[in-house]
């Protein structure tokens, strides 16, 4: 089982959405992505987790070095709404990891609007993103 993605640039802030179970098998797909994000983009990253069903040992760990991975790009990564079954414990050289509830909630903090309809907002995702839509941009 992997996972399905979307990354949306907004004013201030880059949101990679991840549906899902992100396990060892899809620990190279969530690294991609990330990839993906370090490349367009300059602004936080939060890693919106609402359709992530549950996440692995690896996983989290992959959400950790994706963390390590933005911080030497001069980026921060935050989580909202991680899976209920866990939380994230990286390790003592982490960059530090902000969590929110929710979007909403990440949004706010950056004063994004939380319609996400920000002017000059574009948009990314895998072509299984679960609402169906498949973009132009799709990967």
């Amino acid at each position: 089982m992997t996972i399905e993605w979307r990354y949306t640039v907004e004013e201030n802030l880059g949101v990679l959405s991840v549906a899902g179970y992100l396990g060892p098998e899809a620990v190279h797909r969530f690294t991609g992505a990330v990839g993906w994000v370090l490349a367009r983009g300059t602004s936080p990253v939060v890693v919106d987790l609402t359709e992530l069903r549950s996440w692995s040992a690896e996983g989290q760990l992959a959400i950790v070095e994706a963390a390590h991975r933005l911080a030497a790009g001069g980026r921060s990564l935050e989580l909202a709404a991680i899976p209920a079954d866990g939380s994230l414990v990286p390790d003592g050289d982490c960059p530090p990891i902000p969590v929110h509830p929710d979007l909403a909630t990440a949004r706010a903090a950056h004063r994004a609007g939380d319609d996400g309809q920000a002017e000059g907002r574009h948009e990314w995702r895998t072509t299984g993103w679960p609402d169906g839509e498949r973009p132009d941009n799709a990967s």
